[in-house]
């Protein structure tokens, strides 16, 4: 049976660009159209599709408004698209936070390393995010996954300044580290930590990160003993937007992260989009390179995890969240080797088990945890 897709968008040339693009995949079908938020949300309720693609700006009802009803009244795994500008970064997190799963920019070619597949990435999301309504609508005796509301935030704190460092892209690790099965309960996840307390704690993401990494730093008190670095899978003009977003809302320290930014507890450097993270030789900064496109992910998590297990080997606290492909498996695979502790996100509450079930499934997570919790056992660490 095909996944039925309602597409939202007030351009009838979009609307037939996407159409088409989804049927080329025969496991996709395009059943209804709707040029504003408010047809989408009739038409929702009429033909309960499994997926939505949810266009921002449209007369009489804008796509955010839309996304908050449809998730309210009749849920469903919706795909917003948005520009690649600053301010389509910001509407694009708002959508995020009102319940939509996942996000592409409207030119297709700016989110895959080859234009030619831009096809293939629309329909691989749309997939993906119906497997998770699925799982969802299976779960229906359960409570639902839980949704960040975000209320008004206070200031922002300032913040300091950095020095100086180079560091070189991360080979990948080829022999299996030893491992222990993965613990299943969250609440005893601290006891898998091997050895001292962390320097260092490490979070990769993609699909659905956002509102996963949303949830656990705003669960962290301002005096957090432990320096944070977060690599997001996201385009450049939406990680600055994300990283300000993030400041604003949680007591800890959110930035950007800028070449030789200082690591420091109480503080999380988000990856530039577009380009690559490295933890300095000494642990202490960060360095920032320009994204090379024989690499898949800008940025990478392997690429980080890698250097953070060569700058401060076993003394890391390393976690991968929901999101797709394996991004993470194999910095995991180097940090292991030296002694670190991973933990991943279980499937029941990711968007898409991909990059955390490419980790457990190598035999290389210590403890599988509910997002919900991960906050809280975070911010017990001390």
């Amino acid at each position: 049976m095909p996944t039925n897709v309602l597409v939202v968008d007030d351009s009838a040339f979009f609307r037939r660009r996407i159409k088409d693009i989804l049927e080329k995949n025969p496991d996709l079908k395009v059943v209804g159209f709707a040029d504003n938020g408010k047809v989408a949300v009739e038409k929702t309720k009429e033909l309960k599709p499994d997926v939505i693609t949810m266009d921002y700006e449209m007369p009489l009802m804008d796509g955010i408004t839309a996304v908050r009803m449809i998730m309210s009244e009749q849920p469903t795994p919706i795909l917003m698209f948005s520009s690649l500008s600053y301010e389509g970064a910001r509407v694009t997190l708002d959508a995020l936070d009102a319940g939509a799963l996942d996000y592409l920019p409207k030119s297709f070619e700016s989110m895959s390393g080859d234009p030619g597949d831009s096809a293939k990435l629309l329909q691989d999301r749309v997939m993906a995010i119906s497997r998770r309504g699925a799982m969802m609508r299976r779960s229906t005796a359960a409570a639902p996954r839980p949704q960040t509301t975000v209320a008004p935030s206070p200031s922002p704190v300032a913040k300091p300044s950095p020095p100086k460092a180079v560091s070189t892209p991360v080979p990948e690790a080829r022999e299996k580290p030893s491992t222990k099965p993965a613990t299943r309960s969250g609440r005893n996840a601290l006891e898998t930590l091997q050895g001292d307390r962390p320097k260092m704690i490490l979070i990769g993401a993609s699909t659905g990160g956002p509102v996963a990494l949303q949830n656990i730093l705003m669960a962290l008190p301002a005096n957090y003993p432990f320096p944070i670095l977060l690599v997001q899978h996201m385009p450049g003009t939406f990680t600055s937007a994300f990283a300000e977003r993030l400041n604003r809302l949680c007591k800890i320290n959110v930035k950007e992260a800028a070449d030789n930014d200082p690591i420091r507890p109480g503080t999380a450097l988000l990856a530039p989009g577009g380009k690559q993270m490295l933890v300095d030789g000494k642990g202490q900064t960060v360095t920032i390179l320009e994204g090379d496109d024989r690499i898949q992910y800008r940025p990478s998590v392997d690429i980080t995890f890698g250097s953070a297990a060569r700058a401060i080997r076993g003394k890391v606290l390393a976690l991968v969240l929901t999101g797709m492909g394996s991004d993470g498996r194999e910095g995991c695979k180097l940090l292991k080797r030296n002694g670190a502790t991973v933990w991943t996100q279980n499937e029941q509450s990711c968007v898409v088990y991909g990059m955390p079930m490419a980790v457990a499934t190598a035999g290389l997570s210590d403890a599988v945890i509910d997002i919900k919790d991960v906050g809280t056992i975070l911010g017990e660490l001390r």
